[in-house]
């Protein structure tokens, strides 16, 4: 590793029930271990599994709350919806978090993907590339600093601008693969995402998902070197009752702490800057337990 990993973490999204107290725990269970970041699902509803309906808390809602109680962790959704939201709202809600933070907020976006919530609470699906293409440009213009009038098919903003004036750009980061969403946001974000299952949970799968994404921001006339490379990764706890199922096509990060250790300098070294640990369980004894893995990583 040229750099030292930056280690964020996923906060319970639909696992169970978790209520504010406990999440609040959480959350400063992670600073103190160590943990870089904090994330948190931006989703409305699940439903049409073998699995009861369930849904999280609302993201912003909850990222404005956690900004507040707070004080080292970068945090951030992962990743937020853009249809969720006309693209001018968006913004100004990403930049009030940030200020309410201090710093601290990245704004990761991506266009969605399950047609459950989409259609429970009345959101178009169709289009979604396009969609995103539209309201992208209107968020990191605004985040930029701009002035913004776009008319288009989805949106339409007339001399939009952020104010009172945030006090710095709120770093952008893509969470997709598709090719459209890439070309669209490579040219202009600081960082990308992945979620564990597009890459099997592997050091090689995450190498050749990688390598694809830099072939895409060199289409775009974009140094692959200024995109920050961020990975999800699943981690199944020996010993304890799993609260996440494990997919066919992918390999947990398991084992002992020096184990795990072991396989975040794998995805380091296949090119990860920052990896985000999906715990299974999640809780804050859980997440206390980290401090072993996370300290020869400093």
């Amino acid at each position: 590793m040229a750099n030292p990993l930056l280690v964020g973490l996923q906060l319970p999204e639909v696992e169970r029930d978790v209520r504010w107290p406990e999440l609040v725990a959480m959350a400063r269970a992670a600073e103190e271990v160590g943990f870089d970041s904090i994330w948190v699902g931006d989703h409305l509803l699940y439903r049409g599994d073998d699995r009861p309906e369930r849904g999280p808390w609302d993201a912003w809602t909850t990222l404005s709350a956690l900004a507040a109680e707070t004080e080292r962790v970068h945090l951030g959704p992962l990743v937020a919806c853009a249809a969720f939201h006309p693209p001018g709202i968006l913004a100004r809600m990403a930049a009030t978090i940030d200020e309410i933070s201090g710093g601290r907020f990245v704004l990761g976006i991506g266009a969605g993907w399950n047609r459950a919530e989409f259609d429970a609470f009345g959101i178009e699906y169709d289009r979604r590339a396009s969609r995103f293409e539209e309201a992208f440009d209107v968020i990191r213009r605004l985040l930029d600093g701009e002035r913004v009038t776009a008319q288009g098919r989805f949106h339409r903003v007339e001399d939009a601008v952020l104010l009172p004036t945030p006090a710095r750009r709120v770093p952008l980061m893509v969470g997709s693969n598709g090719d459209r969403l890439l070309r669209a946001a490579l040219p202009h974000v600081d960082a990308w995402n992945t979620w564990f299952e597009d890459y099997g949970n592997t050091p090689e799968g995450f190498a050749a998902l990688n390598d694809r994404v830099s072939a895409r921001a060199r289409d775009v006339e974009r140094d692959p070197a200024e995109v920050t490379r961020s990975a999800c990764a699943l981690v199944v706890l020996d010993g304890e009752a799993r609260e996440r199922l494990v997919p066919d096509n992918v390999s947990p990060i398991q084992g002992s702490a020096s184990a795990m250790a072991d396989r975040l300098r794998a995805l380091a070294d296949a090119g990860a800057d920052e990896v985000i640990l999906v715990v299974s369980p999640i809780t804050e004894r859980s997440i206390r337990s980290f401090g072993e893995v996370l300290a020869p990583l400093r």
